[in-house]
């Protein structure tokens, strides 16, 4: 027998059955995953307070600020289809490393960008990095914690920690463009990304692991998200053009991931109405959370006149509820099973986005801030339930693979939402604020109807699938980051 055994993690094991790293290695590769899924996760909204300054500082209008913006969330969101399958091959050791090193890099380039193209390009670095960072960071703790108990309580840290850096985003924002100026939201990733690889160094090496790529698919999801985009952000008659390159990549799309063997969005998975209803229910979610955001960022500043840092203080009472309450949501869908809770918090998220329909130009800062705060709830109350239930709907085997499809479903309509209410609040504010609130309104309205449809069973966060047992920890849409 030989004295060493490879354990399922890709880890080399010592002889006498211990087939997990030992404790400080085990914390060190926490450590360094939690802080690249913060990191990642501090980038998303760290961004939406200091847009005013950017604007001032380069100009662009409206459009540019939308492409600051989006150019993160949509290469992030696309490339996050395929990523998980590129962290596989690469081994999820030397696949975070890479995405950390580029991240930073890519930070510096934004801190130093001299205009607003260079800074979007770098914008999109950052998000091809942030895709790789995100499957790679989940499977390190995986592969760090071979015990389900431990490793269960390692992901509820990973994911706490990027729900604590939403929360912190848009303070931290408005800190540092108050006190130093925008360009500081970018350097200051630099030395959290410099802690990571050194902390990188001491954990052990991941195996490379063979994983189908479908390469077509995800250039023509690229393609036609990207298209889109474009289309409503700029207008016009090289928006009309974009529409329609936009619709024939996603006809492409559709057709390809019927043929593959291996599609990076498996179409078959849609027959399930929990599958549907989930993805839907997410991505409205992401529509409502994502751009309220980002228009109330620019309302606090360009409407109010207040200063980044005060705009920033204004979202700590919606963030900061958001890791309890997803704590709250999960116990709910244990219990009662994800109907009631994605019902709940749908039917919460309404609400509040209905009463933040009197705001206007006059309305006390602080009293728009307590309003913001049901909607932000009603958020975080329905991700957890609904990923539970989509984790629930498909085969043990495909649980990664839906996994990264809710999640690219979120961040993709959280980035078409910016863009859409984008373009109407700069033909007038208010008004177009308070449009945007309707049309998000109504998205969760019919996702509700949808939920109504799902079985009210408890939600199996370790079920059975085929006779087997199935021991799932939550992925990383678990949280409402």
């Amino acid at each position: 027998m030989s004295m060493k055994q490879t354990s399922q993690t890709g880890q080399v094991a010592p002889a006498g059955g211990d087939v997990g790293p030992k404790r400080s290695s085990s914390a060190l590769t926490l450590t360094a995953a939690l802080l690249g899924f913060a990191l990642i996760c501090l980038d998303a909204s760290v961004v939406n307070v200091a847009l005013p300054a950017i604007g001032s500082s380069f100009g662009g209008g409206m459009s540019g600020l939308q492409w600051v913006v989006d150019a993160y969330t949509l290469a992030f969101a696309s490339l996050m289809l395929s990523t998980g399958a590129f962290s596989d091959r690469a081994g999820a050791s030397r696949a975070y490393g890479l995405g950390t090193a580029v991240f930073t890099l890519a930070s510096v380039a934004c801190g130093m960008a001299p205009n607003l193209p260079v800074l979007t390009g770098a914008r999109v670095a950052q998000g091809v990095a942030a895709a790789v960072v995100l499957p790679a960071s989940l499977a390190l703790v995986r592969q760090a914690y071979a015990d389900p108990a431990r490793r269960a309580r390692a992901v509820a840290l990973w994911a706490a920690g990027g729900s604590v850096a939403v929360a912190l985003g848009p303070v931290a924002g408005g800190a540092l463009t108050t006190a130093w100026d925008w360009r500081g939201i970018f350097f200051v990733n630099v030395p959290i990304g410099v802690a990571i690889l050194v902390l990188l160094v001491r954990a052990p090496r991941s195996r490379r692991r063979p994983a189908p790529l479908d390469l077509p698919g995800q250039v023509t999801a690229v393609l036609a998200l990207t298209a889109l985009a474009f289309a409503v952000i700029e207008g016009g008659t090289a928006g009309w053009a974009a529409g329609a390159v936009a619709v024939v990549a996603g006809a492409a799309f559709l057709r390809i991931e019927r043929r593959q063997a291996h599609p990076v969005v498996p179409l078959g998975l849609f027959r399930d109405r929990t599958v549907t209803a989930t993805v839907a229910a997410g991505a409205a979610v992401s529509v409502a959370f994502y751009s309220m955001v980002f228009v109330f960022s620019l309302f606090f500043q360009q409407v109010q006149g207040r200063s980044a840092l005060a705009a920033g203080l204004m979202f700590l009472p919606m963030t900061g509820l958001i890791a309890v309450t997803n704590v709250v949501a999960g116990k709910l869908a244990g219990r009662h099973g994800p109907r009631l809770p994605m019902l709940l918090g749908q039917g919460l998220a309404v609400v509040g986005l209905l009463g933040l329909l009197y705001v206007d130009a006059g309305t006390p800062t602080g009293v728009v801030a307590a309003l913001l705060v049901p909607m932000a709830l009603g958020c975080a109350l329905t991700v957890p339930p609904l990923t539970a239930a989509m984790m629930d709907a498909v085969p043990a085997e495909r649980a990664g693979l839906a996994a990264g499809m809710l999640n690219a479903a979120r961040q993709v309509s959280g980035g078409l939402g910016i863009a859409v209410f984008g373009a109407l609040v700069s033909d007038g504010f208010v008004e177009g604020m308070r449009l945007s609130l309707i049309v998000s309104a109504v998205l969760l309205a019919v996702t509700f109807a949808l939920s109504c449809r799902l079985a009210g069973r408890p939600a199996s966060w370790g079920g059975t699938r085929g006779g087997r047992t199935s021991r799932r920890t939550p992925p990383p849409s678990a949280t409402a980051s």
